[in-house]
């Protein structure tokens, strides 16, 4: 295995490419986890408002109110989810209610499927597949 490529592309080594590439994508880390940290406490700090504003909705008994710095309206979000999904996916076969899953395919699943069974292919499938690189940071002694 070669360890170094000193042949320029260009102007530039292969070298020097990685250790740039990978400068630039420590540096994009760095950035995002400042950004998560401080975009979880600035959400930490919606929510607690958020929890006082609701708590004055129901003193007032009201479904909303204006103030000068804008209108409140207390709406209600309601999530589902299911703890058996082997249950789930039997229900929606036997109702016939395809409509209650969202419409995305697992990518790894489908890949191994596809392996499996390369004759066939479901209907509509679209494939995009192309070259990438992996670049690492080379282990330390």
């Amino acid at each position: 295995m070669v360890t170094e490529n000193e042949e320029p592309v260009g102007d530039i080594t292969a070298d020097k490419l990685v250790g740039a590439y990978i400068k630039v994508r420590n540096k994009r880390k760095e950035l995002s986890d400042a950004f998560e940290s401080a975009d979880a406490s600035l959400k930490e700090k919606m929510a607690a408002i958020e929890s006082h504003i609701l708590k004055i909705c129901n003193e007032m008994k009201a479904t909303g109110f204006k103030t000068t710095h804008g209108t409140v309206a207390r709406t209600t979000k309601t999530r589902y989810w299911t703890s058996d999904m082997a249950s789930f996916h039997e229900f929606i076969l036997d109702h016939r209610v395809p409509q209650l899953l969202e419409g995305r395919i697992a990518q790894g699943n489908m890949k191994t499927y596809l392996e499996q069974h390369p004759d066939e292919l479901p209907p509509g499938l679209n494939t995009d597949t192309k070259y990438a690189v992996v670049i690492t940071k080379p282990r330390k002694p």
